[in-house]
């Protein structure tokens, strides 16, 4: 079944040429207003990894990486689901210092993505950023200060948009509401996840749930988190009420990363102990990788988000299926 949601009456507000222009503008301001606050620092990235080095991000756990053999190099190798792992050894590697950190483009292909909807792409884009901070700032507070700058520069990247184009007029909440998921959970009971994270967003415009992964009261998950790079104590997603499409809007996943003792404690939980044999999780117990705080932020869905568009595909090239494709032209939304 599709799954394209229509706004009534829906009409870009900016044309093809114009959006193109706005999509490197919104690139462009929100990375530099953001590595200058975090103090992150520029770093080339894999877009594939060896399958053996259990570098890749398992995200829910279920899909699929897009894999192939390398014969010249004698191995097999798998596009990146995400760079969580990398990034942390990337830092030990490169001699980053506490306090400083490191930025890339993130590009992915997500075969197994369950729905190509509004927001769904099998193609992904993000910033992928990771911090080195100390065992001190490993709390809540500290996490929901660097959540607090992350808004901060994607409403600064908004204004600046709108007075280069006042034609959009979508002003994005500066205030965040942070809210565990289990007290999510005894807020909307007898709600799903989606359901429960639509409401709050309406009521709040801006919110940062938190504790995702924890098992909660009712033996569930808000949502999946693989067990060995997030902290599920200390993680959450930045989630804004986007009004034309009434739905969650995801624009960031993010947390304080596992140390010695949640990685050994997530990673029985989900039954994954023999994980500790793999190179990345025996360089985290053997004190060799620095504490850290890191996220993704969605490029597309940022540029979505600011350009007030209705569809993914207005800011992004991928692939659709036809159903989608014939919806959003005879409706006016304009895929790339």
């Amino acid at each position: 079944m599709n799954r394209v949601i229509i706004p009534k009456d829906y009409r870009p507000s900016l044309d093809l040429y114009e959006t193109q222009k706005a999509i490197a503008l919104t690139k462009r301001i929100f990375q530099d207003n953001l590595i200058g606050l975090l103090g992150l620092q520029r770093v080339s990235a894999p877009l594939m990894v060896i399958e053996s080095s259990g570098l890749n991000d398992g995200l829910n756990g279920t899909e699929r990486p897009v894999s192939f053999d390398i014969p010249a190099a004698g191995c097999s190798a798998s596009i990146v689901h995400s760079l969580a792992k990398w990034k942390r050894m990337a830092l030990s590697k490169y001699g980053f210092a506490v306090g400083r950190g490191l930025y890339t483009d993130m590009n992915a292909i997500r075969r197994d993505e369950e729905s190509l909807d509004n927001i769904h792409s099998v193609y992904v884009d993000q910033w992928d950023w990771e911090k080195i901070i100390t065992e001190e700032q490993r709390t809540e507070e500290y996490l929901h200060e660097t959540v607090d700058t992350i808004v901060g520069c994607i409403c600064d990247t908004q204004e600046a948009l709108m007075n280069i184009y006042p034609v959009l007029k979508n002003r994005i909440n500066r205030e965040v509401h942070y809210i565990g998921s289990e007290e999510l959970l005894q807020r909307y009971p007898g709600k799903t996840p989606k359901e429960r994270e639509l409401l709050i967003s309406r009521e709040y415009g801006t919110v940062f749930i938190s504790q995702i992964g924890c098992r909660l009261s009712d033996g569930s998950v808000h949502d999946g988190r693989a067990p060995d790079y997030d902290d599920w104590s200390l993680n959450g997603d930045i989630i804004f009420y986007n009004e034309l499409l009434d739905i969650p809007f995801e624009v960031s996943s993010m947390g304080i990363r596992v140390n010695k003792q949640s990685l050994l404690s997530q990673l029985h939980e989900r039954g994954c102990d023999d994980w500790v044999n793999r190179p990345f999780h025996k360089a985290l117990l053997n004190d060799e990788l620095p504490l850290t705080i890191g996220g993704g932020i969605g490029q597309s869905r940022l540029c979505m988000l600011i350009m007030n568009k209705a569809h993914i595909g207005e800011v992004q090239s991928s692939v659709w299926d036809g159903e989608t494709v014939r919806i959003c032209e005879e409706n006016g939304i304009k895929l790339l």
